[in-house]
């Protein structure tokens, strides 16, 4: 991958010198971080990037966590002058998920290393970020959260175990719940992985490559629409095309942090505690929300993110293009106004 990355930065302006002062990576610790199945996180680092100032009421803060194997490098580019956030008026919370390389990770790890760094889930993600809000930050509450694809499942998530911790929520192409289309997805990326001898239970020398090219096929794959792909990579174009997803792929991301975040994707449902009643899920929910969902998403299916709009009365914008799951990138300038609006 990254190619969700890449053609996103490509859409993005960039950055001004102050705004990358700004955003220096820091790291908040928050030691030994115990998870819901019990595992503990030893010696639990989360990082983050912060833009702008608490105004003097303290109600100004967005918290907004990565996407899928995505770091808050890549979310950068959202923040700045006449760009989706402005840091003259938030103050813009950029957090690194569990697993992402950045925060602790099966990649960085020291004394949990590979597969020994315990599973986590996209509550176990949220609850940290509450922890790196209010003990790391000093925050008692925030003006919204919001994020893209496992960033929106995450926004999810953080509405029903944080109810009154922020007024606003905005989760974008993601899902409170998988559907059985985005299980077989993900169960098949990590089928790909473990079936590479070279990966070796997570202990390997060198990264899985074959594991991690088919990964990488299949994940381009869904990651648009057919229609997308073929108006954007010709047929001469695609050995370069497939030799540049692959290679980019592997380049970026380690295939045992891809396993334990994917891992958490596959085990997210907000309804979990509650004996999988979406309704007594939603009942939880006290923050107003604007979901946005991409209606020809192949990567995260939209629909348990409308039904669950429905539930909470959320408002819905919906992109429309074939550029699938990477509509937020596509669409960006569509999508920006109705965001703004909504926030303010």
């Amino acid at each position: 991958m990254l190619r969700r990355i890449s053609i996103i930065a490509a859409i993005i302006l960039g950055l001004s010198p102050i705004l990358r002062a700004q955003g220096t990576q820091q790291f908040a610790s928050l030691g030994d971080f115990r998870l819901e199945n019990g595992q503990v996180i030893r010696d639990c680092k989360i990082g983050y990037r912060t833009f702008g100032q608490l105004n003097a009421a303290r109600s100004n803060a967005i918290l907004w966590p990565t996407w899928f194997t995505g770091t808050t490098k890549n979310l950068m580019g959202f923040v700045g002058a006449r760009k989706l956030l402005d840091p003259a008026k938030y103050y813009v919370i950029l957090v690194d998920a569990l697993g992402d390389g950045i925060s602790s990770s099966p990649s960085n790890s020291a004394l949990q290393p590979h597969m020994h760094f315990p599973k986590f889930t996209i509550r176990d993600m949220v609850n940290a970020e509450h922890q790196l809000a209010t003990q790391a930050l000093h925050l008692k509450h925030l003006d919204a959260v919001m994020g893209i694809s496992m960033g929106g499942m995450q926004t999810f998530q953080w509405i029903v175990s944080y109810p009154d911790f922020m007024d606003k929520a905005i989760p974008i192409v993601g899902s409170p719940r998988l559907t059985s289309y985005d299980l077989l997805l993900w169960t098949t990326e990590l089928h790909a992985i473990e079936e590479d001898p070279a990966w070796n239970h997570g202990d390997y020398p060198s990264p899985p490559k074959a594991g991690m090219d088919t990964v990488a096929d299949i994940h381009s794959l869904a990651l648009t629409t057919p229609a997308y792909r073929v108006a954007h990579t010709s047929r001469a174009e695609f050995p370069h095309f497939l030799q540049e997803t692959e290679a980019s792929t592997i380049r970026s991301f380690d295939a045992n942090n891809w396993i334990r975040q994917l891992q958490a994707m596959l085990a997210d449902d907000v309804s979990a505690p509650y004996g999988g009643s979406m309704e007594k899920a939603a009942a939880r929910v006290h923050a107003r929300v604007l979901v946005i969902p991409s209606q020809q998403d192949h990567m995260v299916n939209p629909i348990p993110a409308l039904n669950f709009a429905r539930l909470i009365h959320a408002r819905v914008f919906e992109l429309t293009s074939d550029c699938g799951h990477i509509a937020t990138g596509c669409e960006l300038s569509k999508m920006t106004p109705v965001i703004q609006t909504f926030l303010q």
